[in-house]
């Protein structure tokens, strides 16, 4: 009997508790943002688009909780969130003590940040967008060495190392309308006048064309050069055209910059509709089971153990 209570006592004690703890609150976080996005988008409409979802990334790479790289970001996306009430792009570096690029930024805790908001967007909602991603952020990617999330209206990303000013033509995210138009001449003679025009702006500002029923816009991030610019540019718009081809509608991101058009009428193809609220509802219900079965877990384990300590003393 003493063999198999130690037995079973030493298997509790392998399981760790504080990484099922700290599952357990990821996934209520995470319910929590997944629920806001899927409320804040389906009631508000088009007026709270900023705070839809595009996409993120999270490094596979984690910093330890107490090493210099978690101050150091909490200070970033402190700054980032400042700054975003002033102007609507601005970057960030913090290095290590002697002003230095290091050979080991992980222990020195060198970061590297910017944020950036849609061209169009108002001083507030540029404000309001871009604290809602920094909120996010750490939710998403949890203990991430770099992360970026871009929500429709803004950006913001950070690395452990200096990406800033280097040109990033990588494909982050791409969306082409389920509609096509094949056989429409009109359509894809006027949307590739549009994007055509989209490309040959020479400044890295947001960028907005129109031809009769097709309209577009794109932005480059503010940290790149007006060449490396317009090289980002043009690989958004060729992988624009040749992913989407004749959809009525399309979006690319790349690293450093973005594209879309649209026909008018189909901007807002992807809001949310009547058939799309039962799924949001079954997921919501998938991710609460799954926290309150993280939860009775936790219970159980911890009520276990207690049960065996004493038994044992």
């Amino acid at each position: 009997m003493f063999t198999t209570t130690l037995q079973f006592q030493f298997q509790l004690d392998s399981i760790d508790h504080r990484t099922i703890l700290l599952a357990f609150r990821r996934t209520l976080l995470l319910f929590l943002f997944s629920s806001s996005i899927l409320i804040s988008s389906s009631v508000h409409g088009y007026t709270t688009r900023s705070y839809i979802f595009i996409y993120a990334t999270c490094s596979q790479e984690k910093y330890q909780p107490n090493t210099p790289f978690e101050p150091n970001l909490n200070s970033l996306l402190s700054s980032i969130a400042t700054s975003s009430s002033d102007v609507s792009y601005n970057s960030f570096s913090i290095v290590n003590n002697n002003g230095t690029s290091s050979s080991t930024p992980l222990l020195e805790g060198s970061i590297y940040g910017l944020y950036q908001c849609r061209g169009d967007l108002d001083p507030i909602e540029c404000s309001k967008c871009v604290q809602n991603s920094v909120n996010q952020i750490g939710l998403i990617c949890p203990y991430s060495l770099s992360a970026s999330l871009q929500l429709e209206g803004c950006y913001i990303r950070y690395e452990h190392f200096d990406f800033l000013g280097k040109l990033d033509t990588s494909l982050r995210y791409k969306k082409c309308n389920k509609n096509v138009v094949s056989n429409d001449v009109e359509f894809l003679r006027r949307r590739d006048d549009v994007l055509g025009d989209l490309q040959a702006r020479r400044n890295s500002d947001f960028r907005v064309s129109n031809s009769g029923l097709v309209e577009g816009y794109a932005q480059c991030l503010g940290d790149l050069s007006a060449e490396n610019c317009n090289s980002c540019m043009a690989e958004a718009v060729m992988k624009l055209t040749r992913f989407c081809g004749s959809a009525v509608s399309g979006d690319v991101f790349l690293g450093q910059c973005y594209a879309r058009y649209w026909k008018s009428g189909h901007y807002n193809d992807d809001e949310p509709d009547s058939s799309n609220e039962d799924q949001v509802g079954k997921s919501i219900a998938i991710i609460v089971g799954v926290v309150l079965g993280l939860a009775i877990l936790v219970v159980v384990l911890s009520i276990c153990k207690n049960a065996m300590v004493k038994r044992i003393h």
